[in-house]
């Protein structure tokens, strides 16, 4: 196996508990699924949400199913700076400690006391994938994208699941300094 990985942009998101999905959305509410992601089990949803931070607010933010232990708010960096909000890079589901920031939807709002961050750029893989790739769980590798602005991200933690398909994820700053548009790959450096 080369080391080549698909990249893929993962634009901002929410992913929300059982309960905020009724504050949300109303009592008994599940949310509807609109399409797929690469990743086994996860979807998008029709569903959308309004962020509200202390300086601005963002719309129509998409959410992801399905529903999770705890309500988490992924953006980027211009993403954050836009809501007026500190976000720091962790790896989805590290949230102690974050900033929070409120919620809108249709039926009600949330105030999240934490939960906002700026995902840490990682790659998934199964633990066949990561044995052919040579690597292993947490493990920070870079990834090189060769496009009309080449570049090399390093800090990327490989992440490793029986539930995973392999596949990158970078956030839309980093897909617009890579100009890393349609069908991505990158090339994993040691």
């Amino acid at each position: 196996m080369d080391n080549k990985i698909l990249v893929e942009t993962s634009a901002r998101h929410v992913h929300l508990t059982e309960e905020h999905i009724e504050i949300l959305f109303g009592k008994g509410h599940t949310l509807t699924k609109k399409k797929d992601l690469s990743q086994p089990g996860q979807f998008a949803c029709e569903e959308r949400v309004k962020l509200v931070g202390p300086k601005k607010e963002i719309a129509n933010v998409s959410i992801l199913g399905p529903a999770r232990s705890a309500s988490q708010v992924e953006v980027s960096f211009t993403d954050a700076r836009t809501l007026g909000i500190t976000a720091p890079v962790r790896e989805s589901g590290d949230i102690a400690g974050t900033p929070g920031v409120k919620v809108i939807g249709p039926e009600g709002e949330i105030d999240l006391t934490e939960g906002v961050i700026v995902a840490k750029r990682h790659i998934h893989l199964t633990p066949e994938a990561a044995e052919q790739y040579g690597v292993k769980d947490k493990e920070i590798v870079s990834v090189k994208i060769n496009s009309d602005r080449s570049v090399i991200f390093g800090d990327v933690v490989i992440r490793v699941s029986p539930k995973f398909a392999p596949a990158m994820h970078i956030d839309t700053d980093e897909a617009n300094a890579a100009c890393a548009f349609g069908t991505v790959y990158g090339e994993i450096v040691k």
